[in-house]
């Protein structure tokens, strides 16, 4: 949610992706690309998928075995061109 309120104008694609990923039952990368033909494996099991048109760029974790995904990164293109997807982490906000 955090996502939605800094970029609103992609927060229904977010939910949308969301809530496709919680329908799904992907077993293996090879099951995600089927559906997402457009994503890429960028390492430690981190998948990168393209938001509204490659407006946007989202990099979770995805451990298919256990069907667990974390949220990585989310950003513009431009954004994601300057950043390392294959070791970024998501910060929590402390209050």
């Amino acid at each position: 949610m955090e996502y939605c309120k800094k970029y609103p104008e992609a927060a229904i694609a977010l939910q949308e992706w969301y809530h496709e990923l919680l329908k799904s039952d992907f077993r293996s990368f090879n099951d995600l690309k089927k559906i997402y033909p457009s994503t890429s494996l960028v390492g430690d099991d981190r998948v990168v998928f393209n938001i509204m048109g490659n407006r946007f760029r989202l990099v979770v974790r995805m451990v298919f075995e256990f069907k667990a995904v974390q949220v990585k990164w989310f950003g513009t293109h431009a954004e994601y061109d300057k950043t390392d997807v294959s070791t970024v982490q998501n910060k929590k906000k402390r209050s």
